[in-house]
């Protein structure tokens, strides 16, 4: 029973990383309809501030995590004007592909900037464990499964209760009708992608700091597992999204428990087409009726 809460407490710490990084991409997919698969490379980018600012600017934890979403925010704003938003009419294949070269151009600059050594993350908190009954948990996986619920419940109330997130409601259903109701499409789209992007830039910094370790490849698989796990919630689900990133890290730490650890990522698209299978979408999608 205690290894079960342990590894639980485990897989909910990694499953926070996920959701994060989910929730990035279920906003932007609910908006634009893109995948964007540079999404993930973001995320190293909020990493690599994280590392530099506690490093050479003597950020503090707090400090480093704001400063990487707003950097990274801005990032995902540049993408989108300058990669996505010309092909915003063209076929959807162009923007897929132009969404893998922008992940390929990240990967590579930062390998040629920073060099593609994996680096050790600064531990700007000192690690610090408690003992529950015999089940461990650090103060490390308590500040990232608190940061992850804020963060979602932050993105939940702007999406919900703001004009910015009534805006970005309206373009996911109908860009035309938004359009004629005086939305600013661009400005909307930008303010989507600024959104996802500082997830992911907050959860690049929670991985450094769990991890302790870094390089400029690290956002290319989790960032196809957080699609993964927004598919597996429900595409254009907060809540599903959290949740589907929370079950995919359960599944990787119990495979890993098992002593299956080469096949962590198998399991997850196993999985993920099981539910499919079931549930085409997701665990929390809405069945939607097109008109033929």
């Amino acid at each position: 029973m205690q290894t079960f809460f342990q590894q639980l407490i485990n897989g909910l710490s990694l499953g926070s990383i996920y959701a994060l990084l989910a929730l990035g991409y279920m906003i932007v997919y609910g908006i634009s309809k893109l995948l964007n698969f540079a999404h993930g490379d973001v995320y190293m980018l909020g990493a690599y501030w994280g590392y530099y600012t506690i490093n050479y600017l003597h950020f503090g934890f707090i400090t480093a995590l704001i400063t990487a979403m707003i950097v990274c925010g801005l990032a995902g704003v540049i993408i989108e004007a300058v990669a996505y938003r010309p092909l915003r009419n063209a076929p959807r294949v162009a923007a897929l592909i132009t969404a893998i070269g922008v992940s390929f151009f990240l990967e590579n600059g930062m390998s040629y900037l920073v060099t593609s050594d994996t680096r050790n993350f600064p531990q700007v908190i000192k690690r610090k464990i408690f003992d529950l009954g015999g089940v461990t948990i650090s103060n490390i996986q308590l500040i990232i499964l608190v940061t992850t619920l804020i963060l979602t419940l932050g993105l939940m109330y702007i999406i919900n209760y703001t004009k910015t997130g009534r805006a970005m409601r309206s373009v996911s259903t109908d860009y035309d009708a938004a359009s004629l109701m005086g939305i600013n499409i661009n400005h909307t789209v930008s303010i989507t992608f600024a959104l996802g992007s500082a997830l992911a830039g907050a959860a690049g910094v929670l991985i450094g700091l769990y991890y302790n370790s870094i390089d400029p490849l690290m956002g290319m698989t989790p960032g196809i597992k957080a699609f993964v796990a927004a598919v597996l919630g429900g595409i254009g689900s907060i809540p599903g999204a959290a949740v589907g990133g929370f079950l995919i890290g359960l599944l990787e730490t119990a495979v890993q428990a098992m002593g299956f650890s080469a096949f962590r990522d198998a399991a997850v698209y196993i999985v993920l087409i099981v539910i499919l299978l079931v549930l085409p979408g997701g665990l929390f999608g809405k069945k939607q009726v097109e008109k033929v």
